[in-house]
């Protein structure tokens, strides 16, 4: 069995996807991690209930990687004042933008609008290949930006995303400019996935992340960790049979 690369050695790059401070602090002090990522369920998760204050804080301590923060309105005239505000926070943001909202509209014409002013935009909740045409098509081929397909969530349904991600890799990079994000990973081997369909970044939550000292590490050594920790919490437990 061929041994895996560490993470450090791969080509694609990994963003750390979260909304607890600390950990995106310290996570952003780790070479390995290229960038951050962030939205309103994981802020609302972490129990964030002033999203300025709470990016502000966040970018007073990460001002050299890149950053997305996501626009929370259904709206799109709202959406694009909330795009512009977050924009103006910092040179390292990405303002994400949902692909569409909840009436089913699509976001292109926003996504057009911004990308061509210059707005670095992350598009994001992508989850078709139609999308990723639509999406591509509408970001300028000027200004960076990022598309992120959930693939993660692709797999959920029971399909492969592998072949779904290679095939949004060959629309993306008609345009230099962007980068194909692989998200919603469900496990550390997401990351090879992720790396084998071309995409050029994954979000990886700080929980996945734990889980990068155990790359390489011997089978047989886990299989006698993992009766250890049967046979010690039965221990704990005390049960017993009668």
């Amino acid at each position: 069995m061929k041994k895996p690369k560490p993470a450090n050695r791969l080509n694609i790059k990994i963003f750390a996807d979260g909304a607890e401070l600390e950990s995106m602090i310290a996570l952003a002090r780790e070479p390995f991690i290229k960038g951050l990522t962030t939205n309103p369920t994981l802020m609302k998760k972490a129990g964030v209930t002033d999203y300025t204050a709470f990016a502000k804080e966040v970018l007073k301590h990460i001002t050299h990687k890149p950053i997305s923060f996501e626009v929370f309105s259904d709206d799109f005239k709202e959406m694009e004042r909330q795009a512009r505000i977050i924009n103006s926070w910092a040179e390292n943001i990405y303002v994400k933008i949902p692909v569409m909202n909840t009436k089913k509209k699509s976001a292109a014409a926003l996504v057009k609008k911004l990308s061509q002013e210059g707005i670095r935009l992350n598009v994001t909740a992508l989850l078709t290949i139609p999308q990723v045409k639509e999406m591509t098509a509408a970001l300028s081929s000027k200004t960076p930006a990022i598309i992120s397909v959930f693939a993660g969530r692709i797999a959920d349904t029971g399909y492969d995303p592998l072949p779904i991600m290679k095939e949004a890799k060959a629309i993306t990079k008609q345009k230099p400019n962007i980068e194909l994000l692989w998200a919603s990973p469900r496990q550390l081997y997401d990351i090879y996935n992720a790396e084998a369909a071309g995409a050029d970044i994954i979000t990886v939550t700080p929980d996945i992340l734990k889980k990068l000292d155990k790359v390489g590490y011997d089978h047989h050594a886990l299989s006698l960790d993992t009766v250890k920790m049967f046979y010690d919490d039965g221990q704990k437990v005390g049960y017993q049979l009668y």
